[in-house]
This record gives structure tokens, sequence and C-alpha cells, in this order.
């Protein structure tokens, strides 16, 4: 089915509308213009011990011909819990190609966590302990929030700025200086950023350069917090380098762990200070 199918159109506004309705306040819009959704999902409604954001990114081919592009958010989810559930998911969208597929994505989910909390982990992840291990030995492939990206992720982004674009304000874009090795030479470009209109403002002024512009791989990574929903909106672009935006992504990961840890000790050196 073509992108512009109006069927195709209608099913993905009808499972949002629907999703919206059964979750409630747990369903939140991230960005409805790039159909970019997050869901918070728990073991239980009163008391949960183990809780979960599954952020969504529907491609406009979804879901006739195209599954949604995921992140899980976690900061318990590594390692094998991870490899396991994103199994689940993706079996469950082989077994329902064509179908709207994500009512079914977050019980399995919730069924997950529920199993987790009837097992000897009854009692929760202790998220101090996990962060504390992770600024205390950084050596582990799976640092506070990170989430591996899917290596076929769609582009989301187009650089045509829109007219409702104009009145966002483009950051200031500072240039590494270029760094050559075996006849390939590198130039990192850096912004600071707190939307979507902004990444796709950086990115089309970066192309405006035509030796950007013609570059064998332009990758880039981005994250923006979303403080109201307490989650971060992220993704990359490899541009045929395998995986080489995803190690961008993880290493921006990384900085806002060791933050996060940094933050942690301030604020215990300072309670040690008042006693």
């Amino acid at each position: 089915m073509a992108a512009s199918d109006p069927e195709t159109a209608q099913r993905q506004i009808d499972e949002i509308d629907a999703l919206s309705s059964i979750y409630g306040d747990d369903w939140c819009v991230v960005d409805e213009d790039e159909r970019i959704f997050c869901i918070k999902i728990s073991d239980c409604l009163e008391q949960p011990k183990w809780t979960l954001r599954l952020q969504v990114i529907l491609p406009s081919e979804y879901p006739a011909s195209a599954p949604p592009i995921y992140q899980l958010n976690a900061p318990w989810l590594r390692g094998q819990d991870y490899i396991e559930l994103t199994n689940s998911l993706e079996e469950i969208y082989v077994k329902n190609l064509g179908e709207s597929i994500l009512y079914l994505w977050v019980e399995k989910i919730r069924e997950v966590l529920i199993e987790k909390s009837q097992s000897s982990d009854a009692a929760g992840p202790n998220i101090e302990k996990i962060t504390e291990e992770i600024d205390e030995d950084n050596e582990d492939d799976y640092s506070l929030e990170y989430q591996p990206v899917q290596e076929d992720t769609i582009k989301t982004l187009n650089f045509v700025i829109s007219e409702s674009q104009e009145d966002e304000e483009l950051p200031p874009i500072n240039h590494g200086n270029p760094i050559s090795d075996r006849r390939s030479t590198f130039q990192a470009h850096l912004a600071p950023i707190v939307s979507l209109k902004q990444v796709k403002m950086v990115l089309a002024k970066l192309y405006e350069n035509k030796k950007i512009a013609s570059a064998t791989h332009n990758i880039y990574a981005y994250r923006i917090y979303c403080e109201d929903k307490q989650t971060y909106l992220q993704d990359c672009e490899d541009d045929g380098e395998t995986a080489a935006g995803g190690r961008l992504l993880h290493l921006m990961q990384e900085e806002s762990s060791k933050q996060l840890g940094k933050n942690k000790r301030v604020r215990k050196d300072k309670k040690r200070t008042e006693h």
C-alpha cells in the first residue's frame, strides 16, 4: 500500500483513539505531527513494583506494511531481559502482519512485568543500586536507560522546514576540528536542541554546506528529555555506516548516566555536610 493510503491512515487514527481511551493518563502524545507516542506500563495500578515506558514512532505505512519503531525505557531493563522482551514483541508483529499490534505489545509487556512481580524479584527493582553500579563500573554494555536501536530503523525526519517551524529558533551549531585517518576525514557538529523541529532545522542548516551534503556518510543522534513525561525522545541515523548512529547515541546515553551519578554523589555529600 502507498504511504498516503487513506485506509491505512484511518486504521492508525482508530488505533490511537482506542489506546488513548483504554489507557487514559498512562498514554501520552509526545509529538502528534511525527506520530510519536509513549505509554507507561506497570505490573499493577495501585502499588506498581515494575514499570516500563514504551515509546513508539508510527510510520505512515503502519499497520499495513511497516512495523512501529519502538524504544523500551526502564533503568532495570538490560541484557537478557531486554533481548527476551524485544524477541517477544517482534514475534507478535510477525504473527500479526498487517494488523494493529500496539495493544498486543502493551499487554505482553504487562504480562512480563506481572511475571517478574510474582517471581523471586517480588520486591521490585532497586533503582538506586542499579544507578550506583553503572556509575562505579561503566564496563557494562547497557548503561542506564541505554536502549539498543534497531538497525533497520527508518528515517523519520525530512529536511524541509514548514511554515509552522519558521517560528522555532535555530540553536547555535558548534563545529569540531576535522580529523583525518586512513584517507578519510571526520568532523563533528554539536547543537543544543529541545524539540524535533530544532533537530530538523539543524540538519537542514548543515546540509546547506556542500561538503556535508556530499559526504559519504552523515550519521547523527539526538536525545531530548521530556520532563513532564519523564522519558527521552531519541533516535539516530547510520546513513549506510552500520551501527555508527547507534554507537553515537550510546555515547550520549553514557554521558547522561555519568551526569546522573555525579549529581547523586553531590546530593549525598551535601546531606553528609548538613548532618
